[in-house]
């Protein structure tokens, strides 16, 4: 009996659970509904975005990149791995964690084998770079992280600015991050590579194209348009353009798409919304002292980190949210926590989710052990540095 429900795939263990709380009534069908609402847009957003990265990596975007990163950093390691943290954080801010996790990390694996004279050690320390960034560099703009979309309007209601009152937790997070990241891998980033052979196109034409398209997405991002509708549309003329110079799909339709993730994303958040109506929030609200002064702010932010960790960082916020009561310094406490605090499980962000995917598609060995040890040391530093600085 075990062995069988072992070959039991996740998805379908997410899809069947979640179907019967909905049908037996144990999340109404009124929160169902909500629910629908504010999870398909994020769910459609990672697809396409997954669907972006994917023609990116066929027209030839990340090895162009990659290459030019080497030819500016000219053979210095140091030089390299802080470009590749310049425009980490750069992504994250302006695109997002999950645009940055989807599009950076096979440069990262690019650049560090480059680095590493195809040594997949420099490469796993590129990529945990990205997941660490992606994460920790998501609190300075609403953009930034869907947590920050959810709550930004909560800061217009009690009148503050968003950037105003996150800014320097945002700044103090990344400089942690970076500090630690730096003092970790110091001993990769002594010496000289050699650059190497430059990368030629096989498409000229499509790689240009699809750079122009992405960069379009950027802006879209920031424009203030829906962000899920800009990365649908950039998926669609992305696949045009392939097929009109490749004649095909840059991966079997099976594959193009992370069904099976998104699957189980989506049954946890039936499962969450559904401990939700049932108390949990008000429960989890209960734990945390009252007050802005630090200790209960450490509290708040210890409980988001928590609540990232065991369930994921959105549904996580959604839990802990009713416990900031509406005041704009404990809702930041809040995003601190769910933002820069969801490193120490693989399901912990979905920014984290799909980098392990992209990892999974790139690397021999998926670096989970580097991963949560990684965690532990940032985390809890830049969790407790972010709620400092609010003070």
């Amino acid at each position: 009996m075990l062995s069988v429900l072992r070959r039991v795939p996740w998805w379908a263990v997410a899809a069947v659970v979640a179907a019967a709380l909905i049908v037996s009534g144990a999340l109404p069908g009124a929160d169902a509904g909500a629910l629908v609402g504010r999870v398909l847009p994020v769910l459609g957003f990672v697809a396409a975005l997954t669907v972006v990265a994917e023609c990116c990596a066929v027209a030839g975007l990340f090895d162009a990149a990659t290459d030019g990163a080497a030819r500016v950093a000219r053979g210095r390691r140091w030089a390299l791995w802080m470009l590749l943290v310049l425009v980490a954080v750069a992504s994250t801010v302006v695109l997002s964690l999950d645009t940055t996790a989807v599009l950076l990390t096979p440069l990262a694996i690019r650049a560090g084998r480059r680095v590493g004279g195809g040594d997949d050690r420099t490469a796993v320390f590129y990529a945990l770079t990205v997941v660490a960034l992606a994460n920790t560099a998501s609190l300075l703009l609403p953009v930034s992280n869907l947590t920050n979309l959810l709550a930004d309007h909560r800061f217009a209601v009690a009148g503050v600015s968003y950037v105003g009152l996150m800014w320097l937790p945002a700044v103090v997070v990344i400089a942690v991050t970076v500090l630690v990241l730096a003092v970790r891998g110091r001993g990769r980033l002594r010496g000289r590579f050699e650059p190497g052979e430059r990368f030629v196109p096989q498409d000229r034409v499509l790689l240009v194209a699809t750079a122009m398209v992405v960069g379009v997405m950027a802006v879209g991002f920031v424009s203030g348009a829906p962000v899920w509708l800009v990365a649908v549309l950039a998926a669609a003329v992305l696949l045009a353009l392939g097929g009109w110079r490749r004649g095909g799909l840059p991966t079997p339709v099976g594959q193009l798409v992370p069904w099976r993730m998104l699957l189980v994303v989506g049954g946890l958040f039936v499962a969450v919304e559904t401990a939700q109506v049932r108390g949990l929030g008000e429960w989890v609200a209960g734990l945390a002292p009252a007050g802005t002064s630090t200790g209960p702010l450490l509290v708040l932010a210890g409980l988001a980190t928590g609540a990232a960790n065991l369930l994921n960082n959105l549904p996580g916020y959604l839990v802990v949210e009713p416990a900031a009561g509406g005041d704009p310094t404990r809702l930041a406490a809040v995003l601190v926590g769910v933002g820069a605090g969801p490193l120490l499980t693989p399901w912990a962000s979905l920014a984290t989710v799909l980098w392990w995917q992209r990892c999974r598609q790139m690397l021999a060995h998926v670096p989970v052990r580097g991963l949560l040890v990684q965690g532990w040391w940032i985390a809890p530093l830049c969790v407790v540095a972010g709620v400092l600085a609010l003070g």
